[in-house]
């Protein structure tokens, strides 16, 4: 059988890796726009302040490894058009120009995604960068060596990393957000405006309710920001807004949600039964609200990858979705979430969604040392289901993140939470887990509004018949 995987990020190194594996005759052809592959983003800001010292290390396959066990790939090779009737690819080499006219029995898509540019007036300024690939990173460092004021159009993961690292670095940050919420697709704004706080804390200008409009140099080489609510200078603007999939071609081909994006099946199969789709070029299939989303993350991409490999095969493993699971590391600080915000919980349809706020340790205060822990968990008040929840403190409480999202993975309730087995040692926590302590406040709160355990509440042909029992 002849696979070609177009795009060799995430997605794509892990589906050639896993068909490697597992069908080692099998004819892979890989085409990539860039001359590497499997480059991971998330490290652009580690490299910027020195936790990494060396960019290339955020690489974990190159195009020889790839070549070493087996499969053919075309670097600098751009696709130009996909005939998924025909299955047929034309791709240029980019450095020659040259056509080259390709066949498959099975497509995998892996294209990515780009930064989304914005609408904005002077964007393709040379002090306006992007934040994404390779080359991009490499710009960014250098370009921190010799600029002092940084502005950052908005703040989301990547924005809200970059404006730490370069606050580390000893430059003058901006971070400028359209709402007044910032990571609004992580947390809750309890747990937004202690970021907001501890950014401008550590000297980061955050300016929120703020849309950038227009970019503009001045005389003096000095970049005008031009926002919804006053002008602004720096010496460089990083735009950071989101992501959107690279999906054009096979735009009016396969399906496709809103964003462009790729709707798959439970084998991440498009509606085309021979092309499949993986990584931010597709939706996820999203747990809490049982619907697709478009979620860009590395984690969801590596495993749709490498489902991807296996299910082109038939299909062989089902995709079990995501909570779209994430961490960051914030001056020394640890928030981690899963699943569903309170605010986004409402508008995906759980009007009956609420949310408690566990403040305590995380473990004993007669230990000679705990730190602070904040925990939001979201829940439905109806079907008591676990829909999300968010995590801070200067412990590393990511991996409770994980064992949220295997909660809401299993449509666990706050009462399953609540007593829950879980370790008990105070080197560790208390008799009862941090996370069966904010289960419990749900469950007090539903008590309190009315709404008993599922379990007190007898059916009517349950309930005793008094003369039976005379």
């Amino acid at each position: 059988m002849k696979v070609i995987i177009v795009g060799s990020t995430h997605a794509g190194t892990n589906a050639a890796l896993q068909i490697l594996r597992d069908h080692p005759d099998t004819d892979v052809t890989i085409y990539e726009r860039h001359t590497n592959v499997s480059f991971l983003s998330c490290g652009i800001s580690l490299f910027l302040d020195g936790q990494v010292k060396h960019l290339e290390d955020m690489f974990y396959s190159s195009p020889e490894q790839l070549t070493k066990l087996g499969a053919t790939i075309k670097t600098r090779y751009n696709v130009l058009k996909i005939d998924a009737e025909a299955k047929t690819l034309e791709a240029v080499n980019m450095d020659s120009g040259d056509l080259v006219n390709d066949t498959y029995d099975k497509l995998i898509m892996a294209t990515g995604s780009t930064v989304t540019v914005p609408p904005i007036f002077g964007i393709d300024e040379d002090k306006v960068l992007l934040c994404k690939n390779y080359d991009q990173a490499k710009a960014i460092y250098e370009t921190a060596k010799t600029n002092k004021r940084i502005a950052i159009i908005g703040a989301g993961y990547v924005g809200t990393e970059l404006a730490e690292s370069y606050a580390r670095t000893d430059h003058d940050v901006q971070l400028f957000q359209s709402r007044d919420i910032i990571l609004n697709h992580y947390v809750d704004k309890n747990f937004s405006d202690r970021i907001v706080d501890m950014l401008e804390d550590k000297g980061v200008k955050v300016y929120m309710n703020r849309r950038v409009t227009s970019f503009t140099g001045d005389d003096d080489g000095q970049l005008i920001i031009e926002t919804t609510d006053g002008d602004f200078t720096a010496d460089l603007a990083i735009v950071c807004t989101g992501f959107v999939p690279n999906t054009e071609l096979l735009r009016g081909q396969v399906d496709m949600d809103k964003h462009g994006a790729i709707i798959i099946n439970d084998y991440v199969q498009s509606s085309n039964p021979d092309i499949y789709a993986c990584g931010d070029a597709c939706v996820v299939n999203f747990n809490p609200t049982g619907k697709p989303a478009y979620t860009p993350l590395a984690t969801n991409a590596v495993r749709q990858g490498m489902l991807a490999g296996m299910n082109v095969f038939g299909n062989v493993q089902q995709y079990m979705g995501t909570q779209a699971t994430s961490a960051m590391n914030i001056f020394g600080y640890t928030l981690a979430s899963t699943g569903l915000t309170l605010e986004h919980a409402k508008k995906s349809g759980f009007e009956h969604a609420d949310m408690v706020t566990f403040e305590g340790t995380w473990r004993p205060e007669y230990m000679p040392s705990t730190d602070k822990l904040s925990i939001n968990l979201v829940y439905d008040t109806q079907s008591r289901l676990i829909l999300g929840a968010q995590l801070y403190s200067k412990h590393e409480v990511a991996q409770s993140a994980n064992a949220l999202s295997i909660a809401i993975q299993n449509r666990n309730t706050i009462d399953d939470l609540a007593f829950v087995d879980m370790l008990f040692q105070p080197n560790f926590d208390d008799p009862f887990n941090y996370l069966n302590l904010v289960a419990q406040m749900a469950v007090e709160k539903e008590i309190e509004r009315g709404n008993n355990h599922p379990r007190l509440t007898a059916p009517a042909n349950m309930v005793p018949d008094t003369a039976d029992e005379k």
